[in-house]
């Protein structure tokens, strides 16, 4: 059985809500039984005008080297469990399968071609007049991995973008969601000295 650490941000944590998250997450967690694996869940209560009473339920799953992150909201806590249990599921779901495939197509090797253009940066710029403050920092550890696990760790937090170190030039790459579809990948380029 999996240890789900459960806090609250700005809701107290019942009994009832503990048990809740116990058996839908836990449920949940069942699909991909590895060890080690950790899972870290925050219920909160976001306030503000358009939508007063938000509730959401994060879920964090830490499985191996891979995070899996997940948001649900909804104005029901119980109910932004059982969104949260669904989706944490159909992710690990997805991670595993992934897992999988891997280990299959890797006696065959056959790459699978990326998107290697970045054709437009600017969508990843953000104005200066609409953003010129800095308002989060945060460090990441950077790990080998392909080009192909960076797009499983994008697609499993969830986020736009994921920085990594790529694992055959031993360079710092971004690999990114393009708005239009696709996804594009940054990596460094150094000039050659012409003497």
């Amino acid at each position: 059985m999996v240890d789900i650490k459960i806090s609250g941000r700005k809701v107290s944590v019942t009994d009832a809500l503990r048990d809740a998250v116990n058996e839908k997450i836990g449920n949940a967690l069942k699909v991909f039984d590895i060890q080690p694996m950790s899972c870290d869940v925050v219920l909160r209560v976001d306030k503000n005008r358009s939508n007063p009473d938000r509730r959401a339920c994060e879920v964090t799953v830490f499985v191996r080297d891979t995070v899996v992150r997940v948001v649900e909201e909804d104005a029901d806590m119980y109910a932004a469990i059982d969104k949260a249990a669904d989706k944490v599921s159909r992710q690990l779901r997805r991670y595993k399968t992934r897992v999988v495939d891997k280990r299959q197509r890797a006696g065959r090797d056959v790459p699978r071609p990326l998107p290697t253009s970045v054709d437009d940066l600017a969508d990843l710029i953000v104005p200066e007049d609409e953003d010129d403050q800095l308002i989060r920092e945060k460090y990441i550890q950077l790990r080998p991995m392909t080009e192909e696990e960076a797009l499983v760790q994008t697609d499993l937090l969830g986020h736009d973008f994921f920085v990594f170190e790529n694992a055959t030039t031993g360079l710092v790459n971004v690999i990114y969601h393009r708005k239009n579809g696709g996804y594009g990948i940054i990596k460094p380029k150094f000039e050659e000295d012409d003497e």
